[in-house]
């Protein structure tokens, strides 16, 4: 199989995670997408969507799927998205998409976190993938200084802008052994609006898609 075929396949297999009735969480980005399409063949089922991304919401609009801002409401059933890396603790390293401050958000609303992942993003340490931080503009310089100090390598990522008007920041070798604690440090920087470690909130399923199938990882 190739990895558009693995992540298509565990797009559709967190379909039997929704429930009739119910307002679901959406992400960003390749894996994600998928899930929209497999969502929108039971789109009368379900009440409406909270999406993480301009991208994601103009998508579910397209196949007619009613979306909510999330001040609208309290709770979520699931939130499904993809990541960048996930570790064996489920712990994730997500924002290559620019979308990670939204997706943090949907994720602490959201009573079920499940992450839909090719075999290829699992890793038995986070890092590889450079990490991304949001950062409010005039912040950049400071927090790119305060990076080095953490020991990592901050590359301005060119002529992006967040859907939040920010920009990112992709911090390179870095070898994250405590993500919890490396979370709380680098959101402690002024300027940082969020990082995108996924650690104090991580998944509670990994659908993963493998050459056997796609594996459920609770």
């Amino acid at each position: 199989m190739t990895q558009d075929e693995l992540k298509k396949a565990v797009g559709w297999a967190a379909l039997e995670y929704v429930k009739p009735g119910t307002i679901v969480g959406v992400g960003t980005g390749s894996t994600a997408s998928h899930f929209i399409d497999a969502l929108a063949t039971m789109k009368g089922q379900i009440e409406g969507t909270v999406s993480s991304s301009e991208a994601s919401t103009a998508k579910l609009k397209s196949y007619g799927i009613p979306v909510f801002d999330c001040n609208e409401v309290d709770s979520l059933d699931i939130y499904v998205d993809g990541a960048d890396e996930i570790n064996h603790q489920m712990q994730m390293i997500k924002g290559g998409g620019a979308a990670l401050t939204r997706e943090k958000i949907i994720a602490g609303v959201a009573k079920t976190f499940i992450c839909i992942v090719d075999e290829s993003k699992q890793v038995d340490v986070l890092g590889k993938f450079p990490l991304p931080v949001e950062v409010i503009p005039m912040a950049r310089s400071y927090v790119a200084r305060e990076l080095v100090k953490l020991g990592g390598l901050p590359e301005y990522r060119e002529n992006v802008v967040t859907d939040n008007g920010n920009v990112i920041l992709d911090v390179h070798n870095l070898t994250i052994l405590n993500p919890i604690e490396l979370e709380n440090k680098i959101n402690s920087i002024p300027g940082v609006v969020t990082v995108g470690l996924f650690a104090n909130r991580g998944a509670n399923v990994v659908l993963m898609g493998t050459a056997e199938g796609v594996k459920t990882i609770k």
